[in-house]
């Protein structure tokens, strides 16, 4: 995650209230995505009544539009890191929010763990 982002979930504690929807680009066969980061993601979402949407690189129907999400938005490379986690406001920018960690699994899981206890995934939301 970028140092802005970073210090934007520092700020309001409205946060959740302009979510409208998660989008998190994954494979199948990566650990830092199943379990570590696509379910719990999914999960809060559910609960907090958010869209979700999820996008496998490795399904020729899904793959442009993750590569299209992370050149815009995400931590673009030819061969870019997965998992990447993104926020869709209300007023329909997007954030990104969260990259795996190439280190190791247990960095992911935190890093997801930091970012379902931050303001964007905290209380509810009137987004459908």
């Amino acid at each position: 995650m970028n140092a802005a982002a970073a210090w934007d979930m520092q700020g309001s504690k409205d946060r959740t209230a302009q979510v409208k929807g998660v989008h998190v680009v994954h494979a199948t066969w990566c650990p830092h995505c199943h379990p570590t980061t696509v379910e719990p993601v999914r999960d809060a979402a559910g609960r907090l009544g958010l869209s979700f949407h999820d996008y496998d690189i490795d399904k020729p129907d899904q793959e442009k539009a993750a590569d299209d999400l992370v050149r815009n938005h995400g931590d673009w490379s030819e061969d870019y890191l997965i998992p990447q986690v993104f926020l869709e406001m209300q007023d329909g920018t997007i954030r990104h929010v969260l990259t795996g960690y190439s280190e190791g699994v247990e960095l992911t899981r935190r890093a997801v763990a930091n970012l379902l206890n931050s303001p964007y995934f905290q209380g509810g939301s009137t987004a459908k």
